[in-house]
């Protein structure tokens, strides 16, 4: 769980000067006429190829269009509907699932899919460490996992399993995964990558770019564009400028100050819709792995309840919606959903609602004997140490330092010192989700149609083990009664009983407070109308286009033909583009070298 410290700089050199060549052969390379090739912009990297790991969003929606799942969110509902599993059943007593392979799905190597890949799949997370990292939870209520045949899938259940339908476990080919030894050290870098999803991924260059081509075999028919090329930015405001010149075509994610900019351009349509994320701060409360060991350096005034609920009264959450999301959000008077999801969202009322007051949070810490200095700083009870406190971000993302700015100014009105440390991505994500080496920090999710995913990674079982492995933690959470709780929610099948559950467990989140919710941010992208022809949101109805929880926008997706060289109407310069934003970061210090397992605490799916 260490880092190699001082090698880093020279060795990011070194892959600066070897990457050179790469830019210089890309660069050489002429456009391919006639091709339909759309050029999706980010600005967050690939934390890992393999599905067993990845946990941020821009790898996870890679997933989700190279490889199959039982079942994906339906287009226009976003309830379950068939894919790999055309079809399946339960028993009497909800403890039996029978899925139904579906007939003719093929590998992209010409093998077919059969459920022995889907045994295979679950059994590896339910018996590797390291595979759990992704999903584990997923999978933790299964007892056995079965093919009876090649296309009869069984799973059963130690207790009813209301999210069975639901699973976000991309199923990967037996065959070429059984061989490739140590999960946890395979980066699945063997290209074209097999899957059965609708892209087939060719060509992946580390924090550059990814490759995909249409699936002439993918059984719903292949896309209706040829290519569909990931370009990696060094920052938003590089990606932006990129889809203004035409370098790529499509943008997600972006911030208010990005989007805006995007006002008043004739070829760029600008699309703002309710999204499915909420962001919030991630509280260092007494970090421990999953055998209750503690780890890490938090401060110790944190463990306690009524120093969190102090910080939550401090912050003006409406200020920071008008002031550093420009309005484009909305202000978090609930938990970790987003009110996008309206069945499961809930709101705090009454005695519940934290609201902007710094005189009561004063008053909180006066009487829990936290006194102020000469300087205005408060001490612990013992008067041994300040109430001087870390606030982790990241080193590109600029929206982040203003929220810091605000975050500073409240909290030293309350007498606790707030000083900023900017982490690279993969720095920030390992102390904040496995070596509890910070104090508070930003952080969020995008929330699945069914929340289960959400809920468990504040779960006792998603802290670290001892050696580092597995995790997918925020802020290390483990509460009994939340526990108790997501076990009756995972039990009950009746939809609004469950949904009662859930926003049981959003209430202890948000009166205990491990995170605390700042705002929802509305889903705010770009794209370019003269290149996308069409493409279909999910859902249809006012919903998502980049990062979405199906593949249909890319599915969807059709564009006009990539014209000759010469023609003044666009070329391969955005993959340029993304390997020269590559060799910026690299220079930044080892990005690279970082271990690829770390994700990005707010930008995971």
């Amino acid at each position: 769980m260490r880092r190699l410290g001082a090698r880093l700089a020279a060795l990011g050199l070194a892959l600066v000067l070897a990457t050179l060549p790469a830019t210089q052969a890309l660069a050489g390379r002429a456009p391919e006429a006639g091709k339909k090739i759309v050029r999706l912009g980010v600005t967050q990297a690939v934390d890992s190829m393999n599905p067993f790991l990845a946990v941020r969003l821009v790898s996870s929606s890679i997933h989700r269009w190279i490889y199959g799942f039982l079942t994906v969110p339906d287009s226009k509902t976003l309830q379950p509907s068939p894919d790999l599993a055309e079809s399946w059943e339960t028993s009497n007593d909800k403890l039996t699932w029978t899925f139904k392979i579906r007939a003719g799905a093929k590998w992209s190597d010409g093998k077919p899919v059969t459920a022995q890949d889907a045994a295979w799949t679950f059994n590896t997370i339910m018996t590797v460490d390291a595979a759990k990292q992704s999903n584990g939870p997923a999978v933790e209520n299964f007892e056995s996992v079965t093919a009876a045949d090649d296309r009869t899938l069984v799973i059963k259940t130690k207790k009813p399993q209301a999210s069975m339908l639901d699973n976000p476990i991309p199923i990967v080919p037996k065959h070429v995964w059984e061989a490739v030894g140590d999960i946890g050290k395979f980066d699945n870098d063997r290209y074209p990558i097999v899957g059965s999803g609708p892209y087939i991924v060719t060509e992946y260059k580390k924090d550059a770019y990814v490759k995909l081509k249409a699936n002439p075999d993918y059984w719903r028919g292949a896309p209706k564009i040829d290519e569909l090329h990931v370009l990696f930015y060094e920052n938003p405001e590089a990606a932006n400028a990129g889809l203004k010149k035409g370098d790529i075509d499509l943008i997600g994610r972006l911030a208010a100050p990005q989007f805006e900019a995007l006002a008043g351009d004739p070829n760029i349509v600008q699309w703002n819709t309710p999204g499915r994320r909420a962001a919030y701060l991630q509280i260092n409360h007494g970090a421990r792995t999953n055998d209750d060991k503690p780890v890490g350096d938090g401060h110790p005034a944190l463990k306690d309840p009524k120093v969190r609920q102090a910080i939550h009264y401090a912050i003006d959450k409406k200020a920071l919606v008008d002031q550093v999301q420009n309005g484009l959000a909305v202000p978090a008077d609930g938990s970790i959903i987003p009110p996008m999801y309206q069945d499961f969202f809930w709101k705090a009322e009454g005695d519940d609602l934290v609201t902007h007051d710094p005189a009561k949070a004063n008053k909180i810490l006066d009487d829990a004997g936290y006194k102020k200095g000469s300087d205005g700083i408060r001490t612990m009870p013992d008067g041994k140490r300040k109430l001087e406190m870390r606030f982790s971000i990241h080193t590109d993302t600029p929206v982040e330092d203003k929220l810091a700015q605000f975050l500073t100014g409240w909290f030293k009105d309350i007498g606790i010192a707030l000083t900023t440390r900017k982490l690279d991505s993969n720095k920030f994500t390992e102390e904040t989700g496995f070596t509890g080496l910070f104090d508070i920090a930003i952080s969020g999710w995008s929330v699945n149609p069914d929340p289960e995913e959400v809920l468990a990674t504040h779960l006792c079982s998603r802290r670290p083990t001892a050696s580092g492995e597995g995790g997918g933690t925020e802020s290390f959470y483990c509460d009994p009664e939340y526990e108790k709780l997501y076990q009756q929610q995972l039990s009950e099948l009746d939809r609004a009983k469950r949904a009662e559950i859930i926003k049981q467990m959003q209430r202890r989140l948000y009166t205990d407070a491990p995170v605390i919710a700042l705002y929802y941010p509305n889903d705010l992208e770009g794209y370019r109308k003269d290149r996308i022809t069409s493409i279909t949101p999910i859902p249809e109805d006012k919903g998502l286009l980049y990062g979405g929880s199906g593949y249909w926008p890319v599915y969807s997706l059709d564009a006009v033909a990539t014209p000759a060289a010469g023609s003044g109407g666009g070329s391969n310069t955005g993959l340029v583009v993304g390997l020269a934003a590559a060799v910026v970061i690299l220079g930044g210090g080892g990005f690279l070298l970082a271990r690829r397992r770390r994700s990005v605490a707010d930008e995971r799916e």
